[in-house]
């Protein structure tokens, strides 16, 4: 009987190291909720699934974040360590507090690193955020003295650009956030395996944009191709919301009406159990419980939804 389970017991664990190894990405989050709940916004520490070279997906929440990752057991070392040593960057998709924050506030506890984000970005970190009138500037560029702990690195739309430090690449499109406002999905490649995350987005019909659509255009071959393992895209809102005070965002029912557009360039199989992974929901009353209600009742195109949690290993 011991030979047996102990047979049993090597083939679980040599099954579960196969399955985990098959894995090309894993996302650490460190925040999840769109407002409020200033321990709990934004930010995803993506890596290879064999490295420990992290970017930060967006930095809305950092320290308290990893501080949670590491009581559960997903990180080691202090949170300090952590942001120094394994967050090799950030990628900002836009300058609003809930997607920053931490990044700032941790600043002058940081390692020399890059931060990644589309012009318009950028350029607000640069004149509002890391001045010597509301924040030491930590970075290479602005108000003088310079301190040069970050380097601001500006993505050109649509071009692959190295994340340095780690095996990753990146390629930013521009979104519409309560148009003209913009917004950045990042699409982030280890080797021939992509995932794409998206800032804040409205639906095209409601910014009167075709953001959405040229993204959509840009990765179906990779949906096709079953390259994309993961689609990190945000629900605000609960589909009561009307559509003049979303302000940029999305409900449930028009992140659908924009997967079954991606769906019509992909073909709709190939989005059957695609994991699409739902951020920035907006904490108030029952609002999150509504969220994930209506998504769950309206999946037409079967993708499998995730509804993340803070300090929860995600693998894709």
């Amino acid at each position: 009987m011991k030979c047996i389970v102990t047979t049993c017991t090597f083939i679980g664990a040599l099954f579960f190291q196969t399955v985990f190894s098959q894995s090309s990405f894993k996302v650490i989050p460190l925040g999840v909720k769109g407002g409020i709940d200033e321990s709990n916004l934004s930010a995803y520490m993506i890596a290879p699934q064999e490295s420990d070279a992290y970017v930060c997906l967006d930095a809305g929440t950092v320290h308290y974040g990893i501080e949670k990752a590491i009581q559960a057991k997903l990180l080691p070392g202090t949170a300090t360590d952590v942001l120094k040593r394994n967050i090799k960057g950030f990628l900002i998709s836009h300058a609003h507090l809930d997607h920053l924050a931490g990044m700032v506030i941790n600043s002058p506890d940081d390692s020399t690193k890059n931060i990644y984000g589309l012009d318009f970005c950028i350029d607000v970190l640069k004149d509002k955020y890391f001045t010597w009138k509301s924040w030491a500037n930590f970075a290479n560029e602005g108000d003088k003295p310079a301190l040069g702990k970050y380097h601001y690195s500006v993505l050109t739309p649509g071009t692959e650009m190295p994340l340095q430090n780690t095996d990753m690449q990146v390629t930013a499109f521009p979104l519409s956030h309560s148009n003209p406002s913009q917004s950045t999905a990042f699409l982030v490649r280890n080797n021939e395996a992509y995932v794409l995350y998206f800032g804040d987005t409205g639906a095209d019909s409601v910014e009167h944009s075709d953001k959405l659509h040229q993204l959509w255009q840009q990765v179906s071959p990779l949906v096709k191709a079953k390259k994309l393992k993961a689609l990190f895209i945000e629900v605000s809102f609960a589909n009561e919301q009307p559509d003049k005070q979303l302000f940029g965002h999305l409900t449930p029912q028009w992140l659908m009406v924009e997967l079954q557009e991606l769906a019509s360039l992909s073909g709709t199989e190939a989005l059957k159990d695609l994991p699409v992974v739902i951020t920035h929901m907006k904490p108030g009353g029952n609002r999150e419980q509504m969220i994930r209600q209506q998504l769950k009742a309206y999946n037409p195109l079967h993708v499998k939804l995730i509804f993340p949690e803070q300090a929860k290993l995600l693998t894709f």
